[in-house]
């Protein structure tokens, strides 16, 4: 593998305007296609196997049109009167109402249904399927909205399952600011500007190439309209953190005397090996993610692993294609680059952790368990518009009806009911669904005998995110329907956004046990491979679960109880959404492995040339721990930009990796691990012999390989 990727190297830095060229005509040809015959991204909360999934399909069956998407208009008047009191207001309602039964692909605008003192008024829009829609309908209704709200008597606001499907998170500021921040960090860490522009820039080709190839990704699988914003904040991190590995073991190879060509390969050779590595792992990860069941989330892990492989490649052919063009110029226009190992600091640092290993070792640990003890409060669950900022119309729909009708009537209840074969239980199972505790109320049944299937639409008595709702539909399937519907042919089942969200985020909370001891299992495996010890991957495992602990229990804190949210601009404390601690750790396996090799790898190069197992560990620390900070800083400069933008689900991410990123390659990387790694002493190398027998030698970057160049003779990088 050395070999070939020395060749592709030393090629792309001799002729790089043949790989740039090539690079170029990929690019046209992705952003010529995408622009034809790219799909647009659209949501789909579609999970076969659940119960509110089983309503949706009984409605559908049926023909019903309640199996459709919906949207809530809402109107007040603006003077503060009430719609009895003002003949202006009533007659801006009627032409509201037949404006929107006029609307393309709407199937049905029934009569308003007014608040019980008079004031708001709410009109639900019955859309078809969501297969039949498109984001044109959206755009159809917001301009309808926009236009009639010019010279009425009436505030009109909006929200619903369409704005859910439809409605793309605005971009904001925040991947600009991230992305400064990563410019003063490169600047910092190289000195020169050629040398913190070429990662830059080779992350913002592959990125653009990436999102744009993600409207024909969606003829293999339905991408959410969410899932660039996620691939971006991931495909920014690791783009430049692999091009900042390339491009620093470029410099040390210039300071050793090569030429730019050989040095570009020999990087490629070692840092590009561990960077295809590290991608892979990533990959791999994120595609583990299917493990959930849940199409929508393998749709996104899959998009943001074509942003993670598009990086890959482009660090290992793109990126040393510039390393040629740049020449000595990566290093300011001096002759010689800077040493890139830091010296008496970081060596300091590490023997001060040695000689205190016992105290660092316990408290941080303690530290971190104190982190990670909020996540037994975790509450997965997905944010209502409710959490959406004040300037979104979705979230002046929300308060509207809520202040209106009560909190119930923004998270209602679907239920689909069998009656194909006994249509009398309807009666009973509505009366007994009013009686229930919370509901309520519940709609006029609407029954199609023809069908067989009757629609009931029931409202609770708190808010979609509330425990409270969960528990209402939990017992309504335990106990409500059971009590009626026992000892007769017909089914019910509890549907609609609430019920699919508290479904979903029960799925989630069953799997993620399993797949994050799948993870851990990989991680172990592989590393005990690279390393060739049992205790150093063990060890690994462990660290890695407290730092993805640490930061789990940091969103509760801050998303669940609230503790700062002001500071990132969440407007309401809201559940952990349900997918995110499983995104979450697909992505900070990859990210923990890249820097777990890059440090590892150095200290037993160090071990084994020495066999003194503490002086390996500081001089492993002192010569990596320059780039891993940096590496760590752009990450958390990155993720952190995408907490400022207006989606919860962003700033979750956002918030949560880069928190796992700070305590993994700070407290862990630069603490615990030296610490645990002192404690054991030697046993750290120990691995059976049958085992070692067993085991494939896989060479990652930091050992010495043999690479052949252009002429016969060989050549040894280190």
């Amino acid at each position: 593998m050395s070999n070939r990727l020395y060749r592709l190297g030393h090629f792309a830095a001799r002729r790089p305007w043949v790989v740039i060229a090539t690079w170029v005509a990929v690019a046209l040809v992705v952003v010529g296609a995408a622009s034809a015959f790219g799909k647009d991204l659209e949501d789909s909360m579609e999970v076969p196997g659940l119960d509110s999934q089983a309503a949706v399909d009984l409605l559908s069956a049926a023909g019903s049109a309640s199996a459709g998407l919906t949207a809530q208009v809402v109107a007040t008047p603006i003077d503060g009167v009430t719609f009895t009191e003002s003949a202006p207001a009533r007659e801006a309602l009627a032409d509201l109402q037949a404006g929107l039964a006029a609307l393309p692909n709407v199937t049905d605008a029934p009569d308003p249904a007014l608040s019980p003192d008079g004031r708001v008024a709410l009109i639900r829009v019955q859309y078809p399927v969501l297969e039949e829609l498109s984001v044109t309908d959206l755009e159809n209704l917001k301009t309808f909205g926009e236009e009639a709200g010019v010279g009425s008597a009436l505030q009109i606001e909006m929200g619903g399952d369409l704005f859910f499907s439809f409605e793309e998170a605005p971009t904001g500021i925040g991947e600009m600011i991230g992305l400064m921040a990563a410019v003063v960090v490169l600047l910092v860490a190289f000195g020169s500007v050629i040398a913190m522009g070429l990662p830059i820039g080779m992350a913002l080709v592959g990125l653009a190439l990436g999102i744009t190839s993600m409207g024909l990704v969606t003829y293999l699988i339905d991408i959410p309209s969410w899932a660039p914003q996620m691939a971006s904040m991931i495909g920014l991190g690791v783009g430049i953190d692999y091009a900042l590995f390339l491009v620093t073991r470029h410099r040390e190879f210039l300071a050793e005397g090569l030429d730019v060509a050989e040095s570009v390969g020999r990087a490629v050779a070692t840092a590009g090996k561990a960077v295809i590595f590290a991608g892979g792992t990533v990959v791999i990860a994120i595609l583990g993610l299917a493990v959930a069941g849940l199409p929508f989330m393998t749709a996104a892990g899959v998009a943001t692993s074509v942003v993670v492989g598009i990086m890959v490649i482009g660090s290992v052919t793109l990126l040393p294609a510039l390393l040629g063009l740049a020449g000595h110029r990566i290093n300011g226009f001096r002759k010689k680059s800077p040493s890139t190992t830091v010296g008496s600091g970081w060596r300091r640092w590490g023997e001060h952790v040695s000689r205190n290993a016992w105290v660092y070792a316990i408290g941080v640990t303690v530290s971190l368990l104190a982190l990670t003890a909020p996540v037994l409060s975790l509450q997965l669950g997905f944010p209502d518009e409710g959490t959406l900022p004040e300037t979104r119309t979705e979230r002046r729909a929300y308060d509207l009806v809520a202040a209106g009708f009560g909190p119930g009537i923004n998270g209602p209840l679907l239920i689909a009911v069998d009656i194909s074969e006994d249509v009398s239980v309807v009666g009973p199972l509505v009366n007994a669904i009013t009686r229930d505790e919370g509901v309520a109320a519940v709609a006029p049944a609407s029954v199609d005998p023809v069908a067989g299937v009757a629609t009931l639409v029931a409202f609770p008595t708190s808010s979609p995110q509330d425990a409270a709702t969960v528990e209402t539909i939990e017992r309504l399937r335990a106990e409500v329907f059971p009590a009626v519907l026992g000892g007769t042919s017909a089914t019910a089942h509890v549907g609609g956004a609430t019920a699919s969200f508290s479904d979903i985020g029960g799925q989630v909370k069953d799997r993620l046990p399993l797949f994050i001891a799948a993870v851990i299992a990989l991680s172990f495996l592989l590393l005990v491979v690279l390393f060739r010890s049992i205790l150093v991957p063990l060890k690994a495992a462990i660290l890695n679960l407290l730092s993805i602990g640490a930061a789990y229990g940091v969103l509760v804190m801050v998303f669940q109880w609230g503790w700062g949210k002001d500071l990132i601009g969440l407007e309401a404390t809201v559940p952990v959404i349900s997918f995110i601690p499983m995104f979450m750790f697909a992505v900070l396996f990859g990210l923990s492995m890249d820097y777990e090799v890059f440090l590892l790898s150095r200290v037993r190069e160090e071990y084994l040339a020495t066999g003194d197992n503490q002086g390996a560990v500081i001089r492993g620390i002192s010569s990596t721990a320059r780039v891993i900070t940096s590496a760590a800083l752009i990450m958390i400069s990155v993720f952190l930009g995408f907490v400022l933008g207006d989606d919860p689900a962003i700033k979750m991410m956002g918030l949560g990796l880069a928190t796992a990123i700070f305590i993994d390659a700070t407290v862990v990387r630069m603490v615990l691990v030296p610490a645990t790694m002192k404690l054991m002493g030697d046993a750290n190398w120990w691995l059976p012999a049958w085992l070692d027998r067993l085991l494939p030698t896989i060479d990652i970057d930091g050992a010495p390989v043999t690479v052949e160049v252009d002429e016969p003779e060989l050549v040894r990088v280190s």
